[in-house]
C-alpha cells in the first residue's frame, strides 16, 4: 500500500499558495485493508476513507468509465491493480493531476508542472468531456487563478459539451457550488469571461444573457459580488436565477434587499421620504441591524459614498418604539410609530 498527496494541495504548494485541504490517494490497497488499519469508510459510490486521527480523506486509486447520462453515470474500478498514473489520468486538469509521495517527490505523468509554469488550464485527456460539471470547474479555476488561460483544445471540449446540451444534466446544487467558489475567488469575473464565449450561460444563468453582469474590482464578499452581477436584473429575474440554482436564503435575501435599496439609499437626502422609509424597512434595519449594516457597507464600497449620516438616522428611527406611545396598541400603535419615524426622516433629509 502506497499513499500519495494529490490534486489541489500539490498544485497550490507548487504555486506557493496557501494549502486549504489535503486529499490523498491510496494505491495497492482494498477496503478490507483500510478498515483494518483504522480508517472509516464513508464513500458509497467508490471507497473513500477518513483517517483515524486527522479526519482527512483517503480514496483508493480508481478508474472510471462513462456508461450513462448524468453525473452518476459512471462505472468505477478501485481494485488494488489500479495505478497512480491511471488515477491521475481520470482527473479534470493537468494542474490537478500531480501527486507527491511521502518523501516529497513529485509524480507528474501528464505534464501538470509544465502547465503550471505556462499558466495554462488544460484537460488531462478527452475523457474530460464525460463530466459536464467540468465546464464550470474550469471557469471557477480561471477565477481562482486569474493569470491562467484555458488551452484552446480544452475550450473546444467545453464548447462540444455546451453544443450537445450536456450542462442540462447537472443538478443545480453542483453548479451553485462552483459559482459560489468563483464568487469568493481572487478574480470572480473570470468565471463569466470563460463561460460567455461558449454559450454556457444557458440553462443556469439565462438572465445574464440580457442583463449583463458588471465586473467588480475587489474587496467584496461573495454575496456582494452576486449582488453586483444582478444589478441589471429586475426582481423577478433575481428570484428566478436564485430559485433555479437553489441559492441559499442568506445570499438571495442580501441580493434582493440590496437591489431594492441601492438607488434610494445612495442618494437618500434627495429621495422621496416615504420611498426611503420603505427601503430602510426592507433591509430589516429595525429588526436585523447587522444585516442593514452589511448592506450599507456594501453600498458605500460599491458606489464610493459615505453613509455615516444615514446610519445615525437609522439608529434614531429605531429608537422610536412602543414605549413612546404607551397609550396606543395594535394598528394605531404601528401607524403612530411609522408617522413619527417618517417625520424624523424628513427633518434629517432637510439638514445638510
Amino acid at each position: 500500500m502506497k499513499v500519495y498527496l494529490v490534486g489541489g494541495a500539490v498544485r497550490d504548494q507548487l504555486l506557493g499558495r496557501p494549502v486549504q485541504d489535503r486529499d490523498w490517494v491510496v494505491v495497492g490497497s482494498s477496503p478490507t485493508e483500510m478498515r483494518a488499519a483504522g480508517y472509516r469508510q464513508v464513500g458509497a459510490d467508490f471507497p473513500v476513507f477518513l483517517h483515524p486521527h486527522t479526519g482527512e480523506e483517503y480514496a483508493l486509486a480508481r478508474v472510471e468509465r462513462h456508461c450513462a447520462p448524468g453525473h452518476r453515470g459512471f462505472v468505477t474500478d478501485s481494485g488494488p491493480h489500479v495505478t497512480l498514473e491511471e488515477d491521475l489520468l481520470r482527473r479534470d486538469l493537468t494542474i490537478n493531476a500531480i501527486a507527491m509521495d511521502d518523501l516529497g517527490q513529485i509524480i507528474d505523468p501528464w505534464q501538470g508542472q509544465r502547465d503550471l509554469e505556462q499558466r495554462v488550464l488544460r484537460a488531462v485527456s478527452p475523457a474530460f468531456a464525460e463530466d459536464p460539471l467540468r465546464v464550470f470547474r474550469v471557469a471557477r479555476f480561471a477565477a481562482q487563478l486569474p493569470g491562467f488561460v484555458v488551452a484552446d483544445e480544452t475550450v473546444q471540449l467545453m464548447q462540444s459539451m455546451v453544443d450537445a446540451r450536456r450542462l442540462a444534466e447537472l443538478p443545480a446544487e453542483r453548479v451553485w457550488r462552483e459559482l459560489d467558489k468563483a464568487l469568493h475567488a481572487e478574480r470572480p469575473f473570470r468565471f463569466l469571461e470563460v463561460l460567455r464565449p461558449i454559450g454556457a450561460f444557458s440553462p443556469f444563468f439565462v438572465e445574464w444573457l440580457t442583463s449583463a453582469p458588471a465586473d467588480v474590482a475587489g474587496g467584496f464578499t461573495g454575496d456582494a459580488v452576486m449582488a453586483i452581477w444582478c444589478e441589471q436584473c429586475d426582481e423577478s429575474q433575481i428570484r428566478s436565477i436564485c430559485a433555479r440554482l437553489r441559492v441559499p436564503n442568506r445570499t438571495r435575501d442580501f441580493v434582493l434587499r440590496t437591489h431594492r435599496a441601492a438607488s434610494v439609499m445612495v442618494q437618500w437626502r434627495d429621495a422621496n421620504a416615504d420611498e426611503l422609509m420603505r427601503s430602510i424597512e426592507r433591509i430589516r434595519s429595525f429588526h436585523e441591524p447587522e444585516v442593514a449594516e452589511a448592506i450599507i457597507a456594501f453600498l458605500e464600497h460599491r458606489y464610493d459614498v459615505k453613509l455615516d449620516d444615514l446610519r445615525e438616522v437609522q439608529r434614531r428611527l429605531g429608537a422610536i418604539g412602543a414605549s413612546v406611545f404607551s397609550d396606543l396598541s395594535g394598528a394605531a400603535l404601528g401607524a403612530a410609530i411609522r408617522d413619527a419615524r417618517l417625520n424624523l426622516l424628513e427633518l434629517a433629509q432637510r439638514r445638510r
